[in-house]
């Protein structure tokens, strides 16, 4: 095995190792057993639009497979806005993407989480954070909190593991899209797309 093939395997090793700890310190807080795959992270921050000028809010980010993908569309580090709850994955994160604008915070009170961004409006939200360990008004509130800080028209993405959309229908407040089932990702992802009903 070729050094470059050994430093690769090494880091993924690592990422899960840290992934492990994280699910077994707040199981609540981690949605998967291992991190995203980067397939499932590509497809996600694929609805991203670079050229809006709008910085993006990422949600979850966990060890980082996301919010390296969302990096690779163009959007530069100081234009992302990256919501952590837990600080271990918040430290790690910050050492390994420098000029992301990581906040270890709450993503359920993001009022209080982003400070005095609060105010800041994002070209789309991407979320890794697991709803299905929350009650629904929880996650609903959550939703509509989300879609009043983006645009009409562009997406909140969010992932899941269970068959259904994590969050119920509500026709009059946000339209639901599926938007892939990722096989190739442990466990199997559903990715849900939320926009700002007409």
């Amino acid at each position: 095995m070729n050094f470059r093939l050994k430093e690769r395997f090494g880091k993924k090793f690592d990422e899960e190792i840290r992934f492990f700890r994280g699910w077994k310190s707040n199981m609540k807080a981690v949605g998967a057993i291992v991190p995203t795959s980067g397939i499932t992270a590509r497809r996600m921050a694929s609805v991203i639009n670079p050229d809006s000028g709008l910085p993006v809010l990422e949600l979850g980010p966990g060890t980082g497979v996301i919010t390296k993908a969302i990096l690779q569309t163009g959007i530069e580090p100081k234009k992302l806005v990256s919501v952590e709850y837990s600080t271990d994955f918040f430290q790690h994160l910050v050492r390994t993407y420098p000029g992301v604008d990581f906040v270890n915070g709450d993503a359920f009170d993001l009022d209080k989480t982003l400070g005095p961004d609060r105010q800041k409006q994002f070209d789309c939200v991407i979320s890794a954070v697991p709803l299905l360990n929350f009650p629904m008004h929880a996650r609903v509130s959550l939703i509509q909190n989300l879609l009043a800080r983006i645009p009409v028209g562009r997406p909140v993405m969010q992932i899941s593991y269970g068959p259904l959309s994590p969050v119920v229908a509500m026709p009059d407040r946000y339209q639901i899209s599926h938007f892939d089932f990722v096989v190739r990702n442990i466990p199997p992802a559903q990715l849900w797309v939320y926009r700002k009903a007409h």
